[in-house]
């Protein structure tokens, strides 16, 4: 595949462009964090209220992680093709128009519209994630996690106070004659619409572009070395490695844990008497510890390796399944431990399954494996949401929480057994 890249941006030092590269992602993930966070938030009492039915409140959280996994394709393709900007760009465009979509469902009233607009709306959520890949395409192979991790962790501040924002934006809805609860969506679609633009206007050089250009020029360098200048460098051979199934199923896991527990506590809360203010301060906690360690996480897989740290994630996981069945009904503090840990857990598994798939997959296909390798990851999120409601609803919270911890368990022999083929 040809892909056209500006004369000029060979002549960028490499670490001088990926620090700029930082700079605008870590931007974009500011405001990105307040997009997702919408969802996150209300998105189960939305479907709660609309479908008059506490098994299918995880019925949002299923639909926009399906929407995500078209979309973690599209991007994929788009930055494959014509390079990070462009992809990263329109995913979070298409995030703003679902929550446009949202908005407009829930003032008509029209449960098709809604789900229809959390689909469209997943573009956010799977954008928000893959730009962490845009982090590291620059970054030097000793660095790559805390480049990922650098990326991961300015989501904390968008994603934490969007949380928070949920009964002034409710307020602010009510005011509008829109109903309370697609209050968040329309701080969601502002920022989701502003991610777009700083990617679009300052993501210059783009880095994965960039990383490719650069490495033709090492591979003509070192055939001219050995005398070969007037021959052509064969083509690269695009072949993934072990690496990859290794790096997705520990992203799967944790991702179908994190979601599955995380959609039916703010339900599970509500049905026990707690408000939004209190449900959105235990997801604002959750959404920090999914991010705000991530500094931390980066340096231990570069520190430690990605094997040791991925099986970590699965003890953390199963700790948060057990606080939360515990956690007595009316204790607001449980809840924010348990998801504390919830997305300490998410956050090991991300940064050590995205160095493992970074590592694995060559710089020729790097973009579309990514792509399809987060498909997979928003499949077990949708697979997580849409299973979490029917499980409340049959067996109770309680159960969803420990059976989540259990099954992230499987983290650690896969991680073991892949140490040792190694």
């Amino acid at each position: 595949m040809k892909t056209s890249v500006p004369a000029r941006i060979g002549n960028v030092p490499r670490l001088q462009a990926q620090r700029r590269s930082l700079i605008v992602l870590v931007a974009a993930q500011v405001l990105s964090g307040v997009g997702l966070a919408a969802g996150v938030t209300v998105g189960a009492r939305l479907a709660q209220d609309v479908f008059s039915s506490t098994s299918l409140a995880g019925l949002p959280s299923a639909v926009g992680t399906a929407g995500s996994a078209l979309a973690a394709v599209a991007v994929g393709r788009i930055s494959q093709a014509h390079g990070r900007r462009p992809g990263l760009a329109a995913g979070y465009l298409a995030g703003a128009v679902g929550c446009a979509g949202v908005i407009a469902a829930t003032v008509a009233g029209n449960p098709l519209l809604l789900l229809l607009a959390l689909f469209v709306y997943g573009a956010g959520t799977a954008t928000n994630l893959l730009a962490r890949y845009a982090g590291a395409d620059l970054a030097a192979p000793a660095h790559r996690a805390r480049a990922v991790s650098t990326v991961l962790v300015a989501t904390t501040l968008g994603g934490v106070v969007g949380p928070n924002l949920a009964a002034p934006t409710g307020d602010l809805a009510h005011a509008l004659g829109i109903p309370d609860l697609a209050g968040p969506f329309l701080l969601a679609g502002a920022a989701y619409a502003m991610a777009a633009s700083v990617l679009a206007i300052w993501l210059r050089p783009d880095p994965l572009l960039l990383a490719r250009a650069l490495e033709s020029e090492r591979t003509v360098a070192s055939y001219r070395q050995l005398g070969d200048a007037d021959r052509r460098p064969r083509p690269v051979v695009e072949r993934r490695r072990p690496g990859v199934l290794v790096g997705a199923l520990v992203m799967v896991l944790t991702q179908l844990v994190m979601v599955a527990i995380m959609t039916m506590t703010p339900v599970h809360m509500h049905d026990h008497g707690h408000g939004t203010a209190a449900s959105g301060l235990v997801i604002a906690i959750h959404i920090g510890a999914m991010y705000l360690p991530s500094p931390l996480t980066g340096w231990l897989v570069d520190r430690y390796g990605s094997l040791m740290i991925a099986a970590a994630s699965g003890v953390a996981l199963l700790a948060a399944g057990i606080v939360a069945a515990a956690a007595p009904d009316d204790s607001v503090a449980a809840f924010a431990v348990a998801l504390a840990l919830l997305g300490l857990g998410w956050n090991f598994g991300l940064v050590t399954g995205t160095a493992i798939i970074t590592d694995a997959v060559p710089l020729a296909i790097r973009a579309k494996t990514q792509g399809l390798v987060d498909v997979s990851i928003s499949i077990a999120g949708a697979a997580g949401g849409m299973a979490s409601g029917l499980v409340v609803a049959v067996a109770g919270y309680p159960l969803l929480a420990i059976g989540g911890g259990i099954l992230a368990l499987a983290i650690v022999p896969a991680v073991v057994a892949a140490a040792r083929s190694r």
